[in-house]
C-alpha cells in the first residue's frame, strides 16, 4: 500500500471541476506543502481516508520546484515516521530524473518512482539516476511505462507525457509498433518488459482502468520477445 505526501486537500472556495484535468472530484483544492507539518498532515489525512494506521511506502510527490524544502522538511519527517514504523519505506515520485537524482544524492531514500523517464521513447533515467540508485541500494519503481498512452497504441490523438504527441514522437512510436508486429509482439508488451530489463528497476507501475486491462498487462509480461527485436528497438 503506497501513498504520496506534499499536497494537501483543502476546502475549495469555488468550482474545481476540471482543475488540473480532474473531473467529478469533491469540492477540494490541492495545495502544495512540503514542510514537516504539511507532510505529517498529508499522511494523517491519507491514513484516515484509507482506514489504516500505516502504509508500506510514502513518496514525496512532485517537489520539482521545492527540492530544498523536500530535502529539509519532508524527508526528515518521513525518516522519523519510518523509524516509528508508520511507513515501511520512503522515497520520491517525479517525472524528472534529474530532480530525483538530486534527492537521492542528499537523502537516505528507500525507493524512487520515476515516471516516464525509462521507456522505449525516453531512457534518460538510465544516465545518472539508475547507476546512483544501484550504488546506494535504492529501489526504482518505473512508472509511466507507456508514456501516458502512446506506447500502448500510437494512433492519431495518442498522448505523450499527458499531451498530444508531437509528429516526430508519433512516427518513432509507429516504427516501433511496426517492428514489433513483424515478430508478432504487441508494442505494449515490449514497452512494459523493456522497463523491467534494467537491473535498477524493481517494479513497473501501470494504470488500470478495467479488468480487461489487468488481464492484458499480465499477458504482456509473459509474451516472448526475441533478442533480435530488442536489438531493433534499442
Amino acid at each position: 500500500m503506497s501513498t504520496k505526501v506534499g499536497r494537501l486537500l483543502v476546502p475549495a472556495t469555488g468550482s474545481v471541476d476540471g482543475a488540473d484535468e480532474f473531473y467529478g472530484t469533491p469540492p477540494l483544492t490541492r495545495m502544495r506543502d512540503y514542510s514537516r507539518d504539511g507532510v505529517l498532515r498529508s499522511l494523517e489525512d491519507s491514513l484516515q481516508r484509507l482506514g489504516l494506521d500505516r502504509v508500506d511506502i510514502a513518496l514525496i510527490h512532485d517537489p520539482d520546484d521545492f527540492l530544498s524544502q523536500a530535502a529539509d522538511g519532508a524527508y526528515p519527517a518521513l525518516a522519523e515516521l519510518r523509524g516509528q514504523g508508520v511507513v515501511g519505506a520512503i522515497g520520491a515520485g517525479m517525472n524528472s530524473a534529474t530532480a530525483l537524482t538530486w534527492l537521492v544524492e542528499r537523502c537516505d531514500l528507500d525507493c524512487v518512482l520515476a515516471a516516464g523517464r525509462y521507456t522505449l521513447l525516453d531512457d534518460s533515467a538510465a544516465e545518472s539516476l539508475f547507476p546512483l540508485c544501484l550504488r546506494r541500494g535504492v529501489a526504482v519503481l518505473a512508472g509511466g511505462v507507456f508514456n501516458s498512452g502512446i506506447l500502448a497504441g500510437p494512433d492519431d490523438g495518442a498522448t505523450y507525457d499527458y499531451a498530444p504527441a508531437a509528429p516526430a514522437t508519433l512516427t518513432r512510436a509507429r516504427r516501433m509498433r511496426d517492428a514489433c508486429a513483424r515478430y508478432g509482439v504487441p508494442l505494449a508488451a515490449a514497452a512494459l518488459q523493456f522497463t523491467l530489463r534494467h537491473p535498477a528497476v524493481t517494479a513497473a507501475v501501470v494504470g488500470l482502468r478495467s479488468p480487461e486491462e489487468v488481464t492484458a498487462d499480465i499477458s504482456y509480461l509473459s509474451t516472448p520477445i526475441p533478442d533480435a527485436l530488442w536489438a531493433e528497438l534499442e
